[in-house]
């Protein structure tokens, strides 16, 4: 992700996530740390392009991740919804997964909402188990949010069937 994807994602985020949705200055601020030797963040965006998209390009997903020390946490994942069980959610969690063994990390935290059963699902298939849960994390709608934790994530990339 550059920074000309902000606007496509924030239209895409806007759409899927109307209530908790990141702001412009959240995404800029990610991108930040996802350049140089420095570097702690890994963003990706995923297009589709044609005639009948504006600039001939459209994104249709998006995810990113953040490292701290050996441990790793996706910050998002997003595919439009006329790409859902198209194996993109599980391409990019694959993308986001290499990026963490790049980095070092010995673990992958993530939080989703309870009432995403869709993606979690996705994450256990990728060997994500839960261990709590946040209460009102996704504010403002006061929903809580499932901790899930995946050790080394080299090993869960390795095999996994991507199909949707």
């Amino acid at each position: 992700m550059r920074w000309w994807d902000i606007d496509p994602v924030l239209e895409l985020e806007k759409d899927l996530f109307p209530e908790d949705a990141w702001s412009r200055g959240m995404f800029w601020s990610e991108l930040a740390h996802a350049r140089g030797a420095e570097a702690t963040r890994r963003y990706l965006v995923a297009e589709v392009t044609g005639d009948q998209y504006e600039g001939g390009v459209r994104v249709i997903g998006y995810a990113g991740l953040a490292t701290t020390g050996d441990q790793a946490d996706i910050q998002t994942i997003a595919v439009a919804r006329d790409h859902w069980g198209t194996g993109l959610g599980a391409t990019l969690l694959t993308e986001l997964l290499s990026a963490a063994s790049e980095f070092e990390c010995a673990e992958v935290m993530l939080e989703c909402r309870v009432d995403n059963i869709r993606a979690q699902k996705l994450y256990e298939r990728f060997g994500f188990a839960p261990i709590g849960f946040r209460r009102g994390y996704y504010q403002p709608g006061n929903v809580d949010a499932l901790v899930m934790r995946l050790t080394d994530p080299s090993t869960s990339v390795q095999g996994t069937e991507i199909n949707g």
